[in-house]
């Protein structure tokens, strides 16, 4: 059975945990990262030199790096599927995954501020950069999704990692520009199941 560490509140353990999902696969996950630990072990270390979270295991075949593991899942039990057959659309699936980490990193201060740092310790100056950084890089996505119900026209691997970070954006307490074409993908996202299981949690 495949295995996978990293805890539940994690954004991209998540990314996997959707994936896995979508492809109605079966699959052990063991808490690990924060406060679960693990990570800095030497069984762990092994296996993931980072110390980081997720890492799967596939009957003994190791990979970290959550868009990584995205891919090779959905490469070897999502073809036509998750996975695009279309050369052009995969391209545009893999540019978007690509991109996620981009988002990540605008929205990074902001939610590390606002959901992990006690109120009296949060950096203002550093939420309102972020929470304008992450409205300046919404609004490519938003732009790119005009005429398209999914990043990369059909729903694929390419919606996965980069709507587990938007909805981080759009569930922490700040303002947001109005985007129409991103909320409406967003919607999209939200009816999906696994979607709901796995990404559309409280922060924390």
């Amino acid at each position: 059975m495949l295995k996978l560490w990293g805890r539940v509140n994690s954004v991209n353990v998540k990314k996997a945990r959707w994936c896995l999902d979508e492809l109605g696969l079966a699959y052990e996950r063991i808490d690990a990262g924060l406060n679960f630990g693990v990570v800095k072990t030497p069984e762990y270390l092994k296996m993931n030199p980072n110390g980081l979270v997720p890492t799967l295991d596939d009957d003994g075949f190791i990979l970290w790096e959550s868009h990584s593991i995205v891919r090779y899942l959905a490469a070897r039990h999502g073809k036509g599927v998750l996975w695009p057959m279309d050369e052009r659309e995969r391209a545009i699936a893999n540019q978007w995954m690509d991109w996620a980490f981009t988002f990540q990193g605008g929205v990074r201060d902001a939610f590390w501020n606002l959901i992990r740092t006690p109120a009296e310790k949060r950096d203002a100056l550093a939420i309102e950069a972020s929470r304008v950084r992450s409205g300046q890089l919404a609004a490519i996505l938003d732009a790119a999704l005009a005429g398209k119900l999914y990043v990369a026209g059909n729903f694929s691997m390419g919606d996965i990692p980069i709507g587990a970070e938007v909805q981080r954006w759009m569930r922490l307490p700040m303002e947001r520009p109005k985007l129409p074409h991103l909320e409406a993908w967003f919607e999209r996202l939200c009816a999906r199941p696994a979607f709901k299981k796995n990404v559309d949690l409280p922060l924390s």
